[in-house]
């Protein structure tokens, strides 16, 4: 019972904490900037339907739930993740744990975007129509410098068997070109903060139940010319259980079937809900199926991931396919190491 109270006061103060630096909005949604940081890179994940907090463990966790890192089963779990966006555009992330037992565990993750072959114009002044507007544009060619990142340190501790939490404190940039002035003047597009995620998850004894909070992207705003922007704030909260557990021991013992369930909550939309569901055999062969609710593009996905072990070490490829309205639909590949 002292570790839910526990659990709740840290997730109301957190709470709270972002409201008093003016970041929920309640009102204003689809006003956030560096939304490349809604995008999630795991195909363990987003073959869930993105309903992870809970599930997530390792380095992947990183990206989601920090609170996970510590349930790293060996020294070290490495990850590295592929995902082919719509529009062209690519994520490539990446991240190491280190597991230091009853001390913890820290991790170090990084998030880079390409968005592709963009093309620069600006405005011609020596082109005026008869009204006294400029009608007339020059093309500038590919912008250089276009991108986006993210760098994150985490760590995260098991307070006991049952309650874990965890933090990370991440350096997120987005470089979207130059603009080109009439004097010849220059100025750089380029945007860089510090932002902060916090986590919390609770294992009980009953089932594999298991549900937790996070809390992602939270920072002071950024100034843009004359406009103060917000990073995408989301609250996180969810749950899972194993379906296995309430059948025979028989189903139970070679094979494993997961339920999970995240409810967002987000200054850049308004609220949504993940269900996802994972079925591993032998704990070698993971299939997995997931919905997102109140998407415009986005619906279902589903994924699979395989599992093995080569001397000592873990190796498990998993792949996902998230479908898409009007885009392409999006693909996700990773590659974990555990030793």
């Amino acid at each position: 019972m002292k570790h839910i109270k526990l659990i709740l006061t840290v997730f109301i103060g957190l709470t709270l904490a972002a409201q008093t630096y003016g970041q929920v909005g309640l009102s204003k949604l689809a006003q956030s900037t560096m939304n490349f940081l809604l995008v999630g890179t795991s195909p363990k994940a987003s073959g869930m339907g993105e309903a992870f907090t809970t599930v997530g463990t390792g380095a992947e966790s990183m990206f989601y739930n920090p609170a996970g890192i510590v349930e790293t089963q060996k020294t070290f779990d490495i990850t590295v993740d592929y995902t082919q966006w719509i529009a062209d555009i690519k994520y490539l992330s990446s991240g190491v744990v280190y597991n230091m037992g009853n001390m913890g565990a820290v991790g170090l993750s990084f998030m880079t975007v390409d968005y592709g072959t963009i093309y620069a114009t600006r405005l011609d002044p020596s082109q005026i129509s008869a009204s006294g507007n400029v009608v007339g544009y020059i093309d500038d060619g590919p912008m250089s410098n276009v991108g986006a990142y993210s760098i994150g340190l985490s760590y995260s501790k098991a307070i006991s068997t049952q309650f874990l939490i965890g933090g990370t404190m991440k350096l997120v940039g987005q470089n979207l070109g130059q603009n080109i002035f009439d004097d010849g003047s220059i100025h750089k597009n380029d945007a860089k903060k510090l932002a902060f995620d916090a986590g919390i998850k609770y294992l009980t004894e009953w089932k594999h139940f298991s549900f937790g909070m996070s809390i992602r992207n939270f920072s002071s705003n950024i100034r843009r010319e004359q406009a103060d922007e917000q990073l995408p704030l989301t609250f996180t909260m969810g749950g899972a259980i194993s379906i296995s557990d309430f059948m025979d021991t028989a189903f139970g013992k070679d094979h494993n079937l997961i339920f999970a369930v995240d409810f967002v909550h987000s200054n850049s939309y308004s609220e949504r809900m993940n269900l996802g569901m994972e079925y591993k055999y032998l704990n070698m062969v993971a299939l997995r199926a997931g919905y997102q609710t109140n998407r415009d593009v986005a619906s279902w996905s589903a994924g699979v991931g395989v599992n093995t072990t080569i001397y000592d070490y873990d190796v498990e490829v998993n792949y996902s396919f998230s479908k898409m309205d009007i885009f392409d639909n999006v693909n996700r590949l990773s590659l974990n190491f555990a030793f």
